[in-house]
């Protein structure tokens, strides 16, 4: 007997005379990859039991010796692939070795589902909700070479609407431009991109994405943010990568290029994935007090403890690039400073404060950004959290806040005594090789995955970056 979400897969392959079947699934650094059979090798059988597929070709995955995977499609997931010409429906799916009964543990999939199952078992809540607000750039052009080191390196990106253009005289110039740190909310003519987000929003609807709103970002050059309704954490992690591939691909057929690179500008703002996150139980939420600090209940004040006390770990997931750091500094609205605060956009964790509905309170976490992979930083913050509950950090006690006053306006020897994040992704990873048994809990994150991401980082990230001459030191130091 056909499954009600198999029949609905089944349904809408006759009613939109569908071609072909794309199955898509993510990698451990966090990047979505595909393949694509014609409709006719679609079957039940094929959701029983899995498409097979090369493990030693994905980052992160399989060695050689053990390289065949299998592909297993979630029909609930299932899409029209709104960029592909032929009639084509698209599924997610997750992966698994053969002959095992179990996922596959660098499953990045996988994994936010476990992290799911532990926050149940652990009795303290049944749902995890995941906001989470990414930031991206829309460029006209973007150049770079790293392959001819000898002949040099370097990179440039442009935008039409970057300040820097106000004295271009290629083409009639009309003077309505951002200037540096003055991008949010400009109506049109200023806001060149208005139609250009629409268009995003619109196909993110189409494909199941609730919308909530859509704006400029704060910095020249066209930097964007679109805010999806909250969801479950395995669901937003779906989300967020259907989210960064329509970005991506309206961009594209605009003659356009989206990045979700934290800092491709310097001197203005980067691009976060500010992460807003709450707990509920039977239905009710678990952060609400009306008699608390900032109306959050105990529960969420240990969550926030756990939080900042493994913020540095984390950061190893959720600001996970050596370009992270290029934003995650003092000014530019970094959230820098481990503390948490109402409404205080300088710390780690702000408490909106829009409304006093018991169902809206929840916690923003503001350090991560898009280059993580979703399901990760879903996983590990709220592995973090569930430790703060658990272990009953107090933050107040344990030295992070509360903290109301604007932190970069503080005396320095106040400011010297509020804890940072770190300072690179080699920082990063080293709090992270100190400090994850957390991740451990409930098998949720195994020890091989963790050490295979550090040593992935610093092998294919950090060292690369770190042994390249960079165009700042032959400025600094050419004339030695």
């Amino acid at each position: 007997m056909v499954s009600d979400k198999l029949k609905n897969v089944y349904d809408l392959i006759e009613k939109k005379k569908i071609k072909y079947v794309d199955y898509k699934f993510v990698d451990v650094p966090g990047t979505w990859q595909h393949k694509t059979h014609p409709i006719s090798e679609l079957d039940d059988d094929v959701f029983e039991n899995g498409t097979g597929f090369d493990g030693s070709s994905i980052r992160g995955f399989q060695n050689i010796e053990d390289s065949d995977m299998l592909l297993m499609p979630d029909a609930t997931t299932a899409f029209i692939d709104p960029f592909i010409a032929e009639p084509t429906i698209s599924i997610t799916c997750d992966v698994k070795e053969p002959g095992k009964s179990d996922g596959y543990s660098r499953d990045p999939r996988h994994i936010a589902k476990k992290a799911e199952e532990y926050l149940k078992y652990s009795g303290i809540a049944d749902t995890s909700y995941w906001g989470p607000e990414l930031e991206f750039f829309i460029f006209d052009d973007v150049q770079f070479d790293v392959l001819t080191p000898y002949k040099g390196t370097g990179y440039s990106v442009n935008s039409n609407e970057g300040v820097w253009n106000s004295n271009h005289n290629s083409t009639p110039n009309l003077g309505h431009r951002v200037r540096f740190k003055e991008g949010y909310f400009p109506v049109a003519p200023t806001d060149t991109q208005t139609d250009i987000r629409n268009e995003m929003v619109g196909l993110m609807e189409e494909i199941g994405i609730k919308v909530e709103l859509h704006h400029h970002e704060v910095a020249t050059a066209g930097q964007a943010e679109i805010d999806m309704r909250f969801d479950t954490l395995a669901s937003m992690g779906d989300k967020v990568m259907k989210y960064k591939y329509v970005v991506k691909n309206v961009a594209a057929r605009n003659g356009k290029t989206a990045t979700f690179m934290p800092k491709p500008l310097f001197g203005d703002n980067g691009s976060g994935m500010h992460v807003h996150q709450s707990l509920w139980k039977d239905g009710k939420p678990l952060f609400f007090d009306e008699n608390g600090y900032a109306l959050l209940s105990q529960t969420a004040l240990y969550y926030i403890g756990g939080l900042l006390t493994h913020a540095p770990a984390l950061l190893a997931f959720c600001s996970p690039s050596t370009n992270s750091y290029k934003r995650l500094v003092p000014g530019y609205e970094a959230p820098v400073n481990l503390v948490f605060s109402s409404r205080n956009r300088s710390a780690a964790i702000r408490i909106p404060m829009y409304s006093n509905n018991p169902k809206t309170k929840r916690i923003e976490f503001r350090p991560p950004d898009a280059t993580a992979n979703p399901y990760l930083a879903f996983a590990a913050m709220l592995m973090a959290g569930i430790d703060g509950i658990k272990k009953k950090i107090d933050p107040t006690e344990a030295g992070f806040g509360p903290l109301n006053k604007n932190i970069y306006h503080l005396a320095a020897e106040e400011r010297a005594k509020i804890r940072s994040v770190p300072g690179s992704l080699d920082e990063a990873l080293n709090a992270l090789q100190s400090d994850y048994d957390f991740l451990l809990e409930g098998g949720v994150f195994t020890k091989e995955l963790v050490e295979g991401w550090i040593d992935y980082k610093r092998s294919n990230e950090i060292d690369p970056v770190r042994m390249r001459t960079h165009p700042y030191e032959v400025y600094l130091y050419y004339d030695a």
